[in-house]
């Protein structure tokens, strides 16, 4: 009989793995550092990382300041819903100036490169500190364009995906009819190594670069032209587009007033739609997804109850994430992190972070870039 004390290595790899994909992500990366085996599981077993991503995990965020690097934010909710910045999770890919935060998907995220001489894709994760830069699409912003992005995943073969809309000259005709230039999509698939064209767009988006992925489509609002719905979705499976539910015919009539701007957003795993006017905030949640009679208008607004409200109201907000007791964590186009305290209808500006920044709702994960082939993978 061994006298020797139990100890970790004593367990089946299996029961290692269940273990650590309990861990905090913090916790877990220094966990990698303790002996080779670990290392081993962390940092090379698909199936771990699959598991850990399942796990339930705080609220995280992922904060992009125009003239730094990428941070990597936990929330802790409570009575100020307190934000924890790690400095050793900074993340320095060295690409300054960037101007969008694409998306997230499990753990892996998309941003744009954009100045005058540089158009880049890049898609990296922070956890594990990997990143790749996709090869140059066959349209590129040059002049007066509109670029329009989608970061997500095939729900049947969970292949990773970017679709970009390339759209260019948009002339109003006199009857208000738009026509294009040119108006194309095309598609990256993580590990092909190229862009596939989808051939011609029929639709013009709005000014927003980026729309919501969720239930395997990426969602956008449809500008200027008169159809059934102002929702345009893009079907990651088939790689096709169609028209997709949107909110009651108030909010199609409304989009034709100035000073409307609207924003597709995710709340809870659920489509919404932020609308904003001089006079009011309005936020609509689809309870089901694509029943178009389940829009429900979550959230109302209106300009004047108080000081606090008016700020949301003229910052054009993004939702980030909505806890348990209803409270909604909001950027603004103002550079402000913004939580909504829906018991006292009061809005509270923090103050964890300073200058021009935007923020994205994201979920760490250890899926590694270096799995899918035909991508050249650095270290940061």
């Amino acid at each position: 009989m061994s006298l020797r004390e139990p100890c970790m290595e004593d367990l089946h790899v299996a029961v290692m793995v269940d273990i650590l994909s309990r861990l905090p992500v913090k916790t877990i990366i220094h966990c990698k550092c303790v002996c080779k085996q670990w290392q081993n599981i962390v940092v090379f077993d698909s199936y771990f990382a699959d598991l850990q991503f399942s796990r339930s995990s705080p609220p995280c965020l992922m904060i992009y300041y125009k003239a730094g690097p990428l941070k990597w934010v936990e929330v802790e909710e409570g009575l100020y819903y307190n934000l924890h910045h790690h400095p050793v999770m900074s993340l320095d890919i060295n690409i300054a100036p960037m101007t969008l935060l694409v998306g997230s998907v499990r753990g892996l995220v998309c941003l744009w490169q954009l100045n005058k001489n540089v158009d880049n894709t890049y898609i990296c994760n922070p956890i594990t500190r990997e990143y790749t830069i996709l090869p140059r699409p066959q349209y590129y912003r040059e002049g007066s364009t509109n670029i329009v992005y989608c970061f997500g995943v095939s729900s049947l073969t969970r292949e990773y995906k970017v679709i970009r809309i390339f759209q260019r000259g948009l002339i109003m005709l006199p009857d208000s009819t738009p026509t294009y230039s040119l108006s194309e999509a095309e598609v990256y698939t993580l590990g092909s190594g190229q862009w596939r064209s989808l051939g011609h767009f029929p639709y013009w988006l709005n000014g927003s670069h980026t729309g919501p992925f969720l239930n395997g489509h990426a969602h956008w609002i449809i500008r200027y032209q008169v159809l059934p719905e102002n929702i345009c979705a893009f079907d990651f499976d088939k790689e096709t587009f169609e028209l997709f539910p949107s909110p009651p015919s108030e909010v199609i009539h409304a989009r034709q007033k100035k000073n409307y701007f609207q924003k597709l957003d995710l709340l809870k795993a659920c489509l919404c739609l932020c609308a904003t006017s001089n006079s009011k905030f309005t936020l609509w949640v689809m309870k089901e997804y694509g029943i178009k009679n389940s829009w429900h208008k979550e959230l109302v607004i209106r300009k004047g109850i108080s000081r606090d409200l008016d700020m949301l109201i003229l910052g054009h907000p993004c939702l980030i994430e909505c806890f348990k007791d209803g409270t909604i964590l909001m950027a603004s186009s103002g550079n402000n992190l913004l939580v909504y305290s829906p018991g006292s209808k009061t809005v509270t500006e923090t103050k964890t972070f300073e200058g021009c920044f935007k923020g994205l709702a994201y979920r760490p994960g250890f899926h590694r870039l270096l799995n899918f082939k035909n991508e050249i993978v650095k270290v940061f």
